[in-house]
């Protein structure tokens, strides 16, 4: 007779006052669930953590989802391993990606699940050949619209997506301009990514040293930071800019409800001014019409070698809420990935 199968998950325990401490995680172990009929069981091989879970784990949620309840599972995308199944259309040792959350195991009626059929690297479904990957195809082709000889910059240049970004700009011609923390990511971005160049926006003065970088200004900034970055960007838009705006980093673990310091007059009086087009996006409107073309395309590209995917896999599920934070405070280096099981 085979052991029970033992679950273990974490459970968000309490809502995060500025960054998340590893108190807000409660490890959670249960006896895995049995499928029904129509079910089946998934264990997770791979959990992404990405920053949209930081608004995840407020009351509110990040605006274009509820956030997760107290006591609720950690939510989260995997690529999940098919270990028991009543359902006719998944079978046993089968690789899936699923949305199982911070836990081992996990059961699923089918339709939130889509077969990987075989990868080499399973993990890419995480990231780019994933969530991130296409939220750089979307943002930047369909939004940002680079052409040739323009200046495209992005910061978190050596993240999940603005690694890819760059690259994108590359292929399309464009001159890509990273900011990055610290002199070591700025030196992958360039000499492992093929960024034009990358700046480090822990050195003094990042405005004049992004001015420099842009003689011509910037054509399409890809916004996933704001902050320091998002004001040294606004003065060197273009007419006719485009802004892509996936995310705001910089601005996930501040205290809700005080009193707005950030430069939404001068904002707003630069789209006005340069005609930029401003426009956020959630990626999950997107995967009807444009996931087909993405997952072709990029895997053309990655096959070619024109685009070079980083991953940081760290070991363990226990390890996700310290891993979760230095993702917050920018320790991690390309997309972040957690190995739960073998």
């Amino acid at each position: 007779m085979t052991s029970p199968r033992t679950n273990r998950r974490f459970l968000l325990a309490a809502r995060p006052q500025g960054m998340p401490k590893p108190d807000d995680f409660q490890l959670d172990t249960q006896p895995a669930p049995e499928p029904a009929d129509g079910q089946v069981l998934l264990r997770t091989r791979f959990l992404s953590l990405d920053p949209y879970m930081r608004g995840m784990m407020d009351e509110a949620g990040p605006g274009y989802a509820p956030g997760v309840k107290l006591g609720q599972t950690m939510v989260g995308g995997t690529v999940s391993e098919v270990v028991a199944s009543r359902n006719a259309r998944f079978q046993v040792g089968q690789l899936v990606l699923s949305s199982a959350g911070w836990q081992e195991y996990a059961l699923s009626d089918g339709s939130d699940l889509t077969p990987l059929g075989e990868m080499s690297r399973p993990s890419l479904a995480l990231g780019g050949l994933g969530m991130p990957g296409f939220t750089a195809y979307v943002g930047l082709l369909d939004i940002g619209e680079p052409k040739p000889g323009e200046t495209v910059v992005v910061a978190a240049a050596t993240g999940a997506v603005g690694s890819v970004v760059g690259q994108l700009a590359k292929l399309k011609g464009a001159r890509a301009i990273g900011i990055a923390g610290g002199a070591e990511k700025c030196r992958h971005a360039v000499e492992v990514l093929g960024f034009d160049e990358c700046l480090d926006h822990r050195a003094p003065d990042l405005k004049a040293r992004l001015a420099a970088a842009c003689p011509d200004g910037i054509d399409v900034y890809f916004e996933n930071v704001g902050g320091e970055v998002l004001d040294a960007v606004l003065p060197l838009l273009n007419l006719h800019a485009r802004v892509p705006v996936c995310g705001f980093i910089a601005h996930y673990n501040e205290e809700r409800g005080g009193a707005a310091t950030d430069k939404r007059t001068q904002l707003l009086a630069t789209v006005l001014g340069k005609r930029v087009r401003l426009q956020g996006f959630i990626i999950l409107d997107h995967y009807a019409d444009r996931f087909a073309a993405f997952r072709r395309d990029m895997t053309q590209w990655i096959d070619e070698g024109r685009i070079v995917l980083v991953e940081d896999v760290v070991e363990r599920l226990e390890q996700a809420p310290d891993a979760f934070i230095g993702l917050l405070q920018g320790r991690n280096f390309g997309k972040l990935v957690v190995r739960v099981s073998e």
